[in-house]
């Protein structure tokens, strides 16, 4: 590979992105270089970074080196590129912001399976969902609730099926409801749960109303689990009568840890080698709705942003000219 700079994808201000030069990357000892073939666009978190609606003096993610740096403008952001190791062409996925070439610890690199770029780059939510699906126990053919067709809510539905569950998404777009059924997950538009007492609901709809709402469905003794990051949006619960008097669990769900229940067996480790089989048995092409050449990342980001109609995931192409955009 030739030693030219890098481009990187900067959050300079809310709503505004750029791509920027940076030096041209040098691995240390340890490091391979990696040239990125696809990097993916999270469509709840990085939604919220790119409005904006993160603390500034958060970390970006203090359990990975590539984040180390804070939310205050302007910083690099992104945790699913998908690429090849310069010296060997071996196809990898790193956690790492939106950026063409860059030095990676080999040690921290995740060697894939052959599988098509794009659909790899929806491994963190793969992983999300499988941590979702260990958090919410066991419950053979028990009717769990997901608040939420997006991607996190439909793989975390097709994992709980895997593990027993009676899954039932509620989703308000039709269109997203429309994919769920073509995935075999079954969804209903959210009022249509008014007479549903449940012992599980899991929210995974990034909707700061959900949470409520949820508690309204559970049953006695009930858990909401939570998946959403809800950023600096406020959260409105009603913890009065109902509440109080079933004895309701609200509980968070979130991939950086794993929980010390799980500890005796599960380890990080272990959960990355069952997310790599499963990125060859889910239905992630299907889920990769959008492909944008990496320098029309910021009409990505828009896209994203205002919930383009029909997109589920958005990939950034850095092999992809301009002319063959969406």
């Amino acid at each position: 590979m030739s030693w030219v700079p890098a481009r990187a994808l900067f959050h300079t201000a809310p709503r505004c992105v750029e791509i920027r030069e940076l030096p041209t990357p040098r691995p240390a000892a340890g490091e391979v270089l990696v040239r990125t073939v696809c990097s993916g666009i999270s469509g709840g978190t990085e939604r919220l970074v790119y409005r904006g609606e993160v603390p500034a003096e958060l970390a970006l993610d203090d359990t990975i080196d590539a984040l180390s740096d804070t939310f205050s403008y302007p910083f690099a952001y992104g945790y699913a590129c998908v690429g090849q190791v310069a010296e060997s062409d071996q196809t990898v996925f790193a956690f790492h912001p939106h950026q063409d070439v860059f030095a990676a610890p080999a040690s921290e690199l995740i060697p894939l399976p052959p599988i098509d770029p794009a659909s790899a780059t929806l491994f963190p939510l793969v992983e999300t969902a499988l941590q979702v699906t260990l958090d919410a126990g066991a419950g053979y053919r028990e009717r769990v609730i997901v608040l939420g067709a997006g991607v996190l809510g439909l793989l975390t539905a097709l994992l709980l099926q895997r593990s027993g569950w009676r899954p039932l998404i509620a989703e308000p777009q039709p269109w997203r409801r429309d994919m769920a059924d073509s995935l075999g997950a079954t969804a209903v538009a959210p009022e249509e749960l008014a007479e549903q007492k449940v012992p599980l609901v899991i929210d995974a709809s990034g909707n700061p109303d959900a949470p409520a709402m949820a508690l309204n469905i559970l049953a006695h003794e009930g858990t909401l689990l939570i998946a959403s990051w809800f950023g600096t949006k406020p959260v409105v619960l009603p913890l009065g009568g109902a509440f109080h008097r079933r004895r309701l669990i609200i509980r968070s769900t979130q991939v950086s840890t794993v929980p010390a229940r799980l500890s005796g067996i599960w380890t990080r480790s272990r959960r990355r080698q069952e997310t790599i089989e499963l990125l060859t048995e889910l239905p992630l092409a299907q889920l990769c709705t959008h492909v944008f050449a990496f320098s029309q990342a910021a009409e990505a980001f828009r896209a994203v942003d205002k919930g383009t109609p029909g997109l589920m995931h958005a990939v950034l192409d850095y092999d992809r000219s301009a002319a063959g955009d969406v």
